[in-house]
């Protein structure tokens, strides 16, 4: 964007929570030359908003605050590079397809591309100018397939007014009906509002941290994406813009306590797209859960295997796990009844093709070189080392997978027994015994206190000293002796940062803060972890987790946590240090608070027996009273004040609506 004069004097930006853009400039006396003896006067505002649904709305509004008429422009160009994503993060592609001339009717711009995939690609332009006094006018002077000049005579205190819609299409798909930009604004807005009615409401002592869960509550809506009219939550912005089988199914755990409909999107999504049949091109097996879906030209033409792309070891266990929560949460018999079957499948890819050599463990490996070498959520290509630094080689069989499987399996059985199928039941908690009896033979390392990351191809123990031992607790896959352990790594110098648990510990040879998953700080990990203490007991050591984190996130934009963070030391004076490409909002990681509070909170419910279990409560000292209300367990919608004092956390129960609900509250610590 040009403006006559020179470049416009950028004065502030600002996002809503509602997802409203406004950025603000000033054109200055120095545009015009006037370098001496006088201050610059700024005599033309010119404001930016932009806002994203379904397609892109630029609203620029250019006022005079000069005590004369004025005579102005505006310019802006445009291009389209038609990208897939896969290229924007680094890929080499052979060929591309072909551009086609971009094509103009009116003040209406087409950019076409014809790819690989043999679809045609659209980007279309449309422009809309008018004033807003008697005396002044818009002329659009120039529009072509390359950008736009805009011509404004302006009256003093006119303002004039210029709009940008963008579309982005594929195939026949055509452009929605322009509508205003503040009239498209206010349905977002009541969008949003209506989103946030439906939601738990949370109201402390701490009005930051009361906006810091508003704008968690609006990320989540708004990482909302739509495929064959199916609603599932998106990984992230900018790089996972598309439904991923483990984000989804985690985030949707994390949301309960704000919402179940993140939760029943990703189990309805999940399971019209749970493997058929046997294709080592896409990892795919019959009832395993995927991974990623991605739309794009490169997936299109068969580039990379995501239509979907099913190497994830952890998605499919998750997926039971996940309907039971959501069951305790809801009590919705119906969606049990509607993705039972997609469970037991589930379970069948468990007990079949996810134990690839028969030892009763989890083992992941790619099956053919387009594959992820690493295939649990630390599934970079150095994500799982020995201590000394070495990458393990696979099969693999990462620790957190096998609490998964634990907790599905006992999971499962609990479904089971409600359908009075208890034969099933009571093999499959048989099974999740001898299970954790296994994990602690071939995992635990009595030196380290702590369980390894994983067994390699050889069944060797890959002793790394990780964060993944969180997720064993969180599956409540160990005993209390050793989860006392395990808590007592998580918080040790080594993996503590004071940002947060690092996801490995300093000192090891491959532990770098600044990289992706050897040293960094993850929330959704820390908020597992955290969720795992909670089941032990430990909502004090969950505390602490809460309040790093909290601690971190005032130093990042819209108070959100970003999906990793680097995890160098907390000194006096110091701040965390943003991770270079790191998703913000990402799905799991604006769920994290939630789940953090939860476990702090000890919240434990039963909606199928109409009962909350909160057990411990523990806030932190930067809390002294919160409040809980219309969280929702079953049918009834319920109020809970959470209230702190140098005796303890206490409890007090609001007002319950819609049906019944018995609380059980044990303050004991």
């Amino acid at each position: 964007m040009l403006v006559q004069g020179g470049p416009p004097l950028c004065l502030s930006t600002q996002v809503s929570t509602d997802y409203v853009s406004q950025i603000d400039f000033t054109i200055t006396g120095l545009h015009e030359g006037d370098l001496l003896g006088k201050e610059p006067v700024n005599y033309v505002h010119l404001r930016r908003d932009q806002i994203i649904e379904d397609v892109l709305v630029d609203r620029l509004v250019l006022t005079n605050y000069q005590g004369t008429a004025i005579q102005q422009w505006i310019e802006l160009e445009w291009a389209a590079d038609f990208a897939d994503v896969f290229e924007i993060r680094g890929a080499r592609r052979a060929r591309r397809g072909t551009y086609r001339a971009p094509e103009v009717h009116g003040a209406r711009a087409m950019l076409r591309y014809h790819g690989l995939d043999r679809r045609d690609y659209l980007t279309e332009i449309q422009l809309e100018a008018r004033a807003a006094g008697e005396d002044g006018t818009v002329r659009i002077e120039r529009f072509g397939g390359s950008g736009a000049r805009v011509a404004f005579h302006l009256a003093p205190g006119e303002s004039g007014e210029i709009a940008f819609t963008v579309f982005a299409g594929v195939g026949t798909a055509r452009p929605a009906a322009r509508k205003p930009f503040q009239e498209l604004a206010s349905e977002n807005s009541r969008a949003y509002t209506e989103w946030a009615e439906r939601c738990t409401t949370f109201r402390s002592s701490n009005a930051l941290f009361d906006r810091a869960l508003a704008q968690g509550v609006a990320d989540l809506k708004a990482l909302k994406v739509s495929h064959d009219g199916e609603p599932v939550i998106s990984a992230g912005i900018p790089w996972y813009t598309c439904p991923f089988g483990r984000d989804a199914l985690i985030a949707g755990f994390e949301a309960l306590l704000v919402t179940p409909r993140v939760a029943k999107h990703a189990l309805r999504f999940l399971a019209r797209l749970q493997g058929t049949r046997d294709d080592p091109e896409r990892d795919e097996e019959p009832g395993k859960i995927p991974h990623e879906m991605r739309f794009g030209e490169m997936a299109a033409a068969g580039e990379v295997p995501h239509t979907p792309y099913y190497g994830s070891v952890d998605s499919t266990p998750l997926f039971i796990v996940l309907l039971s929560e959501y069951l305790q949460w809801t009590g919705d018999s119906a969606t049990l009844e509607e993705l039972f079957p997609a469970a037991e499948r589930a379970l069948g890819w468990i007990e079949r093709w996810g134990d690839r050599d028969g030892d009763g463990f989890l083992e992941y490996e790619r099956r053919t070189g387009r594959g992820l070498r690493n295939q649990g959520w630390r599934d970079s290509h150095d994500g799982i080392s020995f201590a000394a630094g070495n990458p393990a080689e696979p099969p693999i069989a990462v620790v957190e997978a096998q609490g998964y499987a634990v907790d599905a399996r006992r999971r499962m059985a609990r479904l089971y027994r409600r359908l009075g199928r208890h034969h099933e039941a009571a093999r499959l908690l048989a099974d999740a015994r001898a299970l954790v009896k296994r994990i602690d033979d071939r995992y635990w390392m009595e030196g380290a206190g702590t369980f390894a990351l994983a067994l390699d191809r050889d069944k060797r123990q890959v002793d790394a000293i990780t964060s993944n031992p969180g997720h064993v607790l969180f599956s409540r896959a160990a005993s209390d002796a050793r989860a006392q352990r395990v808590v007592a790594s998580l918080l040790s110098p080594a993996m503590w940062s004071g940002w947060g648990i690092r996801t490995l510990a300093k000192g090891q040879p491959a532990y770098n803060p600044l990289s992706y998953h050897n040293g960094t700080v993850w929330p959704h990990d820390n908020a597992i972890a955290a969720m795992g203490m909670a089941y032990y007991g430990m909502t004090r050591s969950a505390g602490r987790v809460l309040e790093a984190l909290w601690s971190a996130a005032q130093h990042f934009r819209h108070l959100r946590l970003p999906e990793l963070f680097c995890g160098l030391d907390r000194q006096a004076g110091q701040f965390p240090v943003h991770y270079p490409v790191a998703c913000s909002p990402q799905a799991w990681a604006s769920g994290a608070p939630f789940l953090l509070l939860r476990a702090c909170l000890g919240l434990f419910p039963d909606a199928p027996r109409h009962a909350l279990h909160i057990a411990s409560p523990a806030l932190p000292e930067w809390l002294e009273h919160l409040t809980l209300s219309r969280l929702r367990i079953g049918p009834a919608r319920v109020t809970l004040q959470f209230t702190r004092n140098q005796a303890g956390t206490f409890v007090a129960l609001g007002e319950v609506e819609g049906g019944p609900l018995n609380v059980h509250i044990d303050l004991r610590r």
